[in-house]
Parts: structure tokens; sequence; C-alpha cells
């Protein structure tokens, strides 16, 4: 029997993001024990076993499922309501398609986890491709046939065929379903039919994966090194949802880099949050910088900052997550912004952060006439976060450089996007950030 199909249930045990706890009842098996031991999630969930069988788990800034033989550690969103809005960041952020997306109602046995909701996504979106109908492409395909079809392959020939005229090496185009873009779908669709938890999207998986299987039977192989190769274009632009959470499937959640398709990937489902906030709010910025005359660029690497005196050469990139830049007030413009994923409520910045927003500000920066150069700093908090105004000054001069906190509430940025005014929730945030 195949060890990522869906087997009895086993105790849920929960916590929350950068949280610790210790569950009563719990005693690894020997197989949990060599997973765990692996050092795949040393940096993702911390498990030991403590004396009476109790266990302790510290996670970290992944939110998910690791689904063990002694127990399921579900691992909550600390800032955000539910899995539900981890899986609305996801769409918005690397989706683009803004379709309705699953809400409670649709599971009967109980609220889903965070690998329910994805299975339940790739669904949606392959049934919508075979209601559509899969694409077909031209693939180059090298045969030996009874007639010359395409291209004759001397070299071939003369080594697999010497003299004969019943066998013919050809190189020829042909016009088939069996592409990268539904060889992903179809592996997606046949993990969610064996490990999807929940009975009804088990089913539908089942179905989609049958049919997905009869145009792409060619396993999909690294799936990293497949989504990196796809382009879009008008013939598979609507291709670029069910990718994404196709993708998001096969990998256990690790766009990291860590996962990879098979047995870890379907045992657990982790996403690191730290990283979706980055690529959520640097969405938000892009569509709010529209029609300002202002650019968002992310992640730009400036070598020109760090200079080795003794070499002439660069000594390293500085990189902030987003740099803001334009004309505005009739000079040219820079705000270059730092994310941070941490959780500071009332307290003070850390200091590690302020001097990294420091250097971008200083080296970066170009704000309006006669003002210091600033670098924005966002953070998720609510509306009553307070915002911080950090400056450095020069001992007995004047202000070098300065650090402006904005705080992202995500639980109102999220019902914004999903009520009447969807586009000027980006707008808001957008001018929030300019100083």
């Amino acid at each position: 029997m195949r060890s990522d199909l869906v087997r009895e249930p086993v105790r849920p045990i929960e916590l929350v993001e950068y949280g610790t706890a210790v569950f009563e009842g719990v005693r690894l098996t020997a197989p949990d024990r060599r997973l765990l031991d692996g050092g795949a999630f040393d940096s993702r969930l911390r498990v030991r076993q403590l004396s009476g069988d109790r266990l302790e788990v510290t996670a970290y800034q992944y939110v998910g499922t690791l689904r063990l033989e002694s127990c399921e550690i579900r691992v909550r969103p600390k800032y955000l309501g539910t899995d539900l809005d981890v899986l609305r960041m996801l769409d918005h952020a690397w989706s683009g398609a803004h379709d309705p997306l699953p809400i409670r109602q649709d599971f009967l046995a109980g609220a889903p986890n965070l690998r329910d909701l994805v299975c339940l996504m790739v669904v949606e979106h392959g049934e919508r491709l075979l209601r559509r109908g899969v694409r077909h492409d031209y693939l180059t395909v090298e045969d030996d046939l009874r007639v010359v079809r395409g291209r004759l392959l001397p070299d071939r020939q003369l080594l697999r065929h010497h003299g004969r005229l019943d066998r013919l090496a050809c190189r020829f185009e042909e016009h088939d379903a069996d592409i990268d873009d539904n060889r992903l779908c179809a592996a997606a669709l046949a993990l969610a039919a064996r490990t999807a938890r929940v009975p009804p999207v088990r089913a539908r998986a089942r179905r989609a994966a049958g049919l997905f299987a009869q145009h792409a039977p060619t396993p999909p192989g690294d799936v990293r090194a497949v989504m990196a190769g796809l382009t879009y274009h008008r013939h598979n632009e609507h291709y670029r949802p069910a990718h994404l959470w196709s993708g998001l499937l096969l990998t256990g959640g690790g766009l990291d880099g860590l996962f990879t398709s098979g047995p870890l990937a379907s045992r657990a489902f982790l996403v690191d949050m730290n990283r979706l906030f980055e690529a959520f709010v640097t969405r938000l910025l892009e569509q709010g910088a529209a029609g300002t005359g202002l650019r968002v660029d992310k992640q730009v690497d400036e070598r020109r900052v760090l200079h080795d005196e003794r070499t002439g050469l660069s000594y390293g990139a500085v990189r902030p997550d987003v740099l803001i830049s334009g004309l505005r007030a009739g000079g040219s413009y820079r705000l270059p912004v730092d994310m941070k994923y941490k959780l500071y409520g009332g307290t003070k910045l850390c200091p590690a952060d302020l001097y990294q927003a420091f250097v971008y500000a200083h080296t970066l920066g170009r704000p309006a006439e006669g003002e210091p150069p600033v670098c924005a700093l966002l953070y998720p908090g609510d509306a009553s976060t307070r915002h911080d105004r950090v400056a450095v000054r020069v001992i007995d001069g004047p202000v070098a450089a300065r650090v402006r906190s904005v705080p992202v509430d995500l639980p109102a940025v999220l019902a914004g996007l999903a009520g009447s005014d969807p586009q000027g929730v980006p707008a808001r945030l957008f001018s929030e950030v300019l100083p």
C-alpha cells in the first residue's frame, strides 16, 4: 500500500505560529522519529518527545499541517483568523484569478485544514479546465516509423537501422495534450485523489484525475523545474491559477525550495508566512501604484552601495523588498520599503530591523527636497498599532535618515478585497506607505 494514501483519522493537535505547546498522551512511532530526525522540518517545526507520553511542539513562521502516524500537527495563523484567510492571501499574491474561494459550508465534517482547502482549489480549477477543454500543443517527437514523417535522421538511421528500409528514424511535430501545462495539473489531481481527507473532495479529485490522465499520462518530473520553465501567453494564461494550486500541493506548500513531490509533500503542507506576507503586500503596492506615475520594483539588487576599497569592486548587494521610484512633486523620488512578518504589537521595532532599514533609507532613499531620506517598514498590525517614526542623527548634527513603520491590518485588507470596493484597498495602503 502506498505511504501517501488516506488512512484512519489520527489525533489532531493544534498550536499557533510562533508558539510552543505540550500535548499529553502522544507518543511518536518509529517511522515518525525517522521522518523528524531527517532534519527536513528543523526550521519549520521543532518536535520533542518528553517523558510520560508528552509531546512538545514549537512552531515558527510556518502554518499548515504535518501528518504523522501518531498525530496530525496543525499550526494555525496567529494574526489571521483562519486557514481560509491564508488561502485568500495565497490567491491574491500569486494567482491573480480573484475567483470566489471555498467557504466553510463546503466541508460538512467541520472546519478544513489548509491542505484540505488547497486540494479543493486543485479540483475546482482542474474541473474548469476539463469543461473548457485541455490545451494541446506541438511536441517534437523522435520515433522509428515505416514511412517518412517530418525529417529523416541520417545519423540515427545509420546507427540503429543500417541497411533497413522498413524502419526509418524520423523527427516530427505531434499535436498532443501530453504537455507540461497538463502534466502539472494531472499530477496534483492524482495526489489530491489519494490524500484529500474530505470524502466529497477526494471523490471529485478521482474523477478529474482519471480524465486528466487520459490527456497527460507522463509524470511532470521535477515540479520546480517545470514551474520555472512555464511561460504564459494568450493560449495558456487561463492555466495560471491551476498551476499555482497544483504547485503548492505537489511541493507541500514549500515554495521556498525544501520539499519535492512525493511522500514528504503528502505528509506536510507548511506555508512560509514571511514569504507570503511579502508577496501579498508587494502585489497590493503594485496595484496601488497604478495611475500615480510611480513604479514599484521588487527585490532589486543595488551593487553600487557596498564598495570594496581594496579591490575597487562591489562588496555585495543591497536589496530592499520593494523600491518605489518615479517623479513626485516635480522631482526624482525613491522610497525603499522593507517588510517583516513580525507581530510587534505594542513593542519597539527590533534593532536589527531598524539598522537594515536605515541602510536602505540612507543609501537608496531620495525624498522630497529638504527632507532626510526615508525607509518604510511594513509589518502586520491592526488600527490600534502605533506608527513609529524613528530618526538616526549624526552626533551633534542633523537627522541623517528616518524609518517609518506602517502596520498592515491583514484581516481588514482581506475583508476589503472581498467587499464592494476591492480596488480602493491597494490605493489606501499605497497612500499610507508614502510619507
